[in-house]
């Protein structure tokens, strides 16, 4: 199987307000954020592709052109002509940061719609990564297509990683994320959750709640981030917990799990153990929240 990584998601516009109030135009979004990573950190032999929906305006040119200077593969970006891409603007107030998002007409709510053009993005596929994000911006009819594709893809081979980042206020009722979310991760091999998230939902009240939870639905591999604590790999046969190294100022914690996940799946790629991937994971995190934005430039993460 060729070295072919997809991430399916929503790439959207940022705007990032300093205290004088003058904003940084920027693309962003949790998948992206990983695939970014993921492209940063393998070799030149693995191809990583980004499926998303986008308009025909300005701004979704602008991320396409973007997305291809940086290797990360578009040939299966959607076109919604009517459609434009989301934005978020982020706010700072006495070091605090606060988000308020436009997306109600974003064009990779649409991501989902072509059927055929779904499954032929993931064919060949050795990972495809998706996130409870991805799924809460779809309509239910356009979830199970994604699923299904994604289904047929690990019949195929591909290995599927799936960050269930819960987004409380994109779902209709926390009933109907808990089980989507739930019934998304018994098709994945590799489910990268955050405690702090889970718990409340669920009603989880260790990272071991959280990995035993999965496990139990069929999952082969739960890496359970817990911010700034130890993260939990749990397997069937092994349970390692790795620390994070000593924090030096933190400027921006945006994106922080997103590279944490790519910089873990990276390293399993490269046939690196559980224990050595998640102390990896944990060294780019600690370098991502050190720099401004999410996306940090790849010759920082040396």
């Amino acid at each position: 199987m060729a070295k072919r990584i997809v991430s399916i998601g929503e790439c959207m516009i940022e705007m990032s307000g300093g205290e004088d109030r003058t904003y940084r135009l920027g693309y962003a979004g949790d998948t992206l954020n990983t695939a970014w990573y993921l492209r940063a950190l393998l070799g030149k032999d693995w191809a990583v592709d980004y499926v998303t929906a986008l308009g025909t305006d300005r701004y979704s040119d602008d991320i396409r052109a973007f997305l291809k200077s940086n290797a990360i593969g578009t040939d299966h970006i959607g076109t919604v002509p009517e459609r434009r891409p989301g934005l978020y603007m982020i706010h700072q107030d006495k070091g605090d940061r606060h988000f308020t998002y436009w997306r109600d007409q974003s064009a990779a709510k649409l991501l989902a719609d072509d059927k055929s053009a779904l499954q032929k993005a993931v064919e060949g596929a050795s990972l495809v990564y998706f996130s409870g994000i991805t799924l809460a911006i779809l309509a239910p009819r356009a979830r199970g297509r994604l699923l299904g594709a994604i289904v047929k893809a690990r019949d195929n081979g591909a290995k599927i990683a799936f960050d269930t980042n819960l987004r409380p206020a994109l779902w209709s009722s926390p009933r109907v994320m808990a089980s989507v979310l739930t019934a998304a991760a018994s098709l994945c091999d590799i489910v990268l959750p955050t405690h702090t998230d889970e718990a409340p939902l669920f009603g989880d009240e260790t990272v071991e709640d959280t990995a035993e939870r999965y496990l139990e639905i069929g999952v082969e591999e739960v890496v359970v981030k817990d911010g700034a604590k130890e993260a939990l790999i749990a397997t069937s046969t092994e349970r390692v917990k790795i620390a994070p190294p000593p924090a030096g100022k933190v400027v921006d914690a945006t994106g922080a799990g997103d590279s944490f996940n790519g910089a873990y799946l990276s390293a399993r790629l490269n046939g690196r153990s559980i224990r050595d991937a998640a102390a990896e994971a944990h060294r780019v995190a600690g370098i991502v929240i050190g720099h401004k934005g999410a996306l940090v430039e790849p010759k920082f993460l040396k």
